[in-house]
């Protein structure tokens, strides 16, 4: 057991995860003048957490470009995060994807018993694609529920949630591969972040250096 106060110790192995945001935004996480702060709206599709998207600079930096809804970001950039998933809520991992669908069914007979209609995933306001739920209410409450029983029950929480999602458009005709596949992870513990960095591009003549 790490009976000391540093998070370093003891780790399973580290991820490189992106942020998409505003620059000015991205210069004070990485100075330390700001704490990164976790997002709570009811539509998350992993649950309150902060984000990253796991290995994928180019996604992160589509987002802060083009941002959900009606807002915008002035500066596009994208901040770079060392993090471990410590003890994860892992959708890839059919244990983990047995208790989401557990917790679904404890969500339904809650919103039963007090006879109102459950959440629903929905595709945003003036879409194209009305298969393309992007605003994932169900998805946000039966994750949150989880996370609540296990408190309730004394287990040991969920430090980070991680899922793949086949999203988009197929790249080509009766594709299996979508457009806007990405694996994304939620950190509700930020003891599990070791880090920020400015994400440096590839230097493609080092050689002529050595």
């Amino acid at each position: 057991m790490n009976n000391s106060r540093i998070i370093y110790s003891s780790d399973q192995g580290l991820l490189l995860g992106f942020h998409g945001c505003d620059q000015s935004i991205r210069d004070q996480i990485i100075l330390g003048q700001i704490r990164m702060k976790a997002s709570h709206n009811g539509y998350d599709w992993l649950g309150s957490g902060i984000y990253f998207w796991q290995n994928n600079h180019a996604r992160a930096m589509d987002f802060a470009k083009n941002p959900p809804g009606k807002s915008k970001i002035d500066n596009p950039a994208v901040l770079g995060a060392v993090f471990s998933l410590g003890n994860c809520l892992d959708l890839t991992d059919k244990s983990y994807i047995d208790r989401i669908r557990e917790s679904y069914y404890l969500l339904k007979d809650t919103f039963c018993e007090i006879n109102t209609p459950m959440p629903k995933n929905r595709p945003a306001p003036g879409s194209l694609n009305p298969k393309d739920k992007v605003l994932r209410g169900l998805d946000y409450n039966v994750i949150e529920t989880l996370h609540r029983e296990i408190i309730k029950t004394g287990e040991i929480p969920f430090d980070t949630v991680r899922c793949v999602f086949i999203e988009g458009n197929p790249i080509y005709d009766d594709s299996g591969f979508y457009d806007q596949t990405h694996i994304q992870v939620c950190v509700r513990n930020p003891n599990c972040i070791k880090g920020f960095f400015l994400p440096r591009l590839e230097d493609p003549e080092w050689y002529k250096a050595a």
